[in-house]
């Protein structure tokens, strides 16, 4: 027997039922299209971080060389002393004192600049040219103020003792590019020997002033 609950009850369930199943597919239907949109999402996402994805070329190399040339240089003030002479006298100064200026810039193992003042012939410092001569030992130079000294030694350039070494600066890793400067006082000495007897006339003569680095 079917009662009026139970006649009621079923076409109320049966909608209900409709509800349900209409509100399940809106359901699927929404989560269908969430899930389109995520996976548009992801392949845009995708696009763009593999067009930002960086792209680099081979490495192309370019040789460097850069050359600092080993240098020494020196340099005079003034090219030319003349002297007053007085007979049998001690001192006869240079009209001038002369300042060289010696330069360097240096390689690696160079252990010394050394600056010299010298003459070619030992004999003939200053010539007259007829066979009257003043030689080295009576040419003195005094440089830096220090005391002055005749040109008598055996050095690296000129004649044998005929020359002074005024300079030996010792080279190490903070003085390789570097200068140092002398400053020469001249003085002729016409005492010695037979200079007292030195006959008037013009004497002329070339000293040399020079620097060397070892080794």
């Amino acid at each position: 027997m079917v009662t009026n609950s139970d006649a009621q009850t079923g076409p109320a369930r049966g909608a209900s039922n409709k509800a349900a199943t209409e509100t399940k597919s809106r359901g699927k239907m929404k989560t269908g299209t969430l899930s389109r949109i995520a996976v548009v999402v992801l392949a845009m996402t995708f696009a763009v971080s593999t067009a930002s994805a960086q792209l680099n070329s081979g490495a192309q190399t370019i040789a460097l060389n850069a050359n600092l040339t080993e240098s020494l240089t020196l340099n005079l003030s003034a090219n030319a002393v003349n002297f007053t002479l007085a007979a049998g006298t001690a001192a006869n100064p240079g009209s001038t004192n002369i300042t060289a200026t010696t330069t360097w810039v240096l390689k690696p193992g160079r252990t010394a600049v050394g600056v010299y003042a010298y003459f070619a012939s030992a004999a003939a410092a200053l010539t007259d040219g007829v066979g009257d001569n003043i030689p080295s030992s009576a040419f003195f130079i005094a440089d830096n103020g220090g005391a002055s000294t005749a040109l008598t030694n055996t050095v690296a350039f000129g004649g044998a003792n005929a020359g002074y070494q005024m300079a030996n600066v010792a080279i190490t890793g903070a003085n390789k590019n570097s200068s140092r400067t002398d400053v020469m006082a001249f003085n002729i000495n016409l005492t010695g020997g037979t200079l007292p007897q030195l006959p008037a006339n013009t004497y002329t003569g070339t000293l040399n002033i020079q620097a060397q680095a070892t080794p």
